[in-house]
């Protein structure tokens, strides 16, 4: 059985992506590790997993069928987190509209049989990987985003690392 491996994520557009590196590049200097593409940024909503490719359709269907409010991010700070020694840009506060979507989301994930994960959610971006630890940087430039969609997104591994590629809006 092909399967493919799958999270719902938000996914920045040109622009947001341009905001979020003018913030990271403030504070980069702080931060020793690989940097994440910017191509790669994104923000999980729920893991997925190994999923049967043939399912995928079924898996979209469900997703369209879930309305999002649109709300604001506001990336705060750079935090370290080190059991999976990263850098992540961070907001303090989950809108409630984005709780409803990572609620709505679970629900389809448990629906198909799958355990989502069991903790609570931190709207993040990770954008270094293998990060020597650091002290929790307060932004003085903060990044806000609006999102108004959702992305269900396929994680393909390839001989210069992982490249995450959105199915479908």
């Amino acid at each position: 059985m092909n399967t493919k491996r799958l999270f719902f994520a938000l996914w920045p557009d040109n622009r947001q992506r341009d905001r979020l590196r003018d913030v990271v590049n403030s504070v980069a200097k702080t931060v020793e590790g690989r940097f994440v593409d910017r191509r790669n940024w994104h923000v999980t909503l729920v893991f997925i997993g190994a999923f049967p490719e043939s399912r995928v359709p079924y898996l979209l269907e469900r997703a369209e069928q879930i309305h999002v409010q649109p709300f604001r991010l506001n990336f705060d700070r750079l935090e370290y987190w080190p059991r999976p020694r990263v850098a992540s840009l961070v907001a303090a506060t989950v809108p409630p509209e984005l709780q409803q979507l990572v609620d709505s989301l679970n629900r389809v994930v448990l629906d198909l049989g799958l355990q989502p994960e069991d903790r609570v959610y931190r709207p993040h971006i990770t954008v270094v990987r293998n990060a020597r630890q650091f002290t929790t940087e307060r932004l003085t430039q903060r990044a806000t985003t609006e999102w108004s969609g959702f992305e269900l997104v396929e994680s393909v591994s390839g001989p210069g690392g992982v490249t995450y590629v959105p199915l479908k809006q």
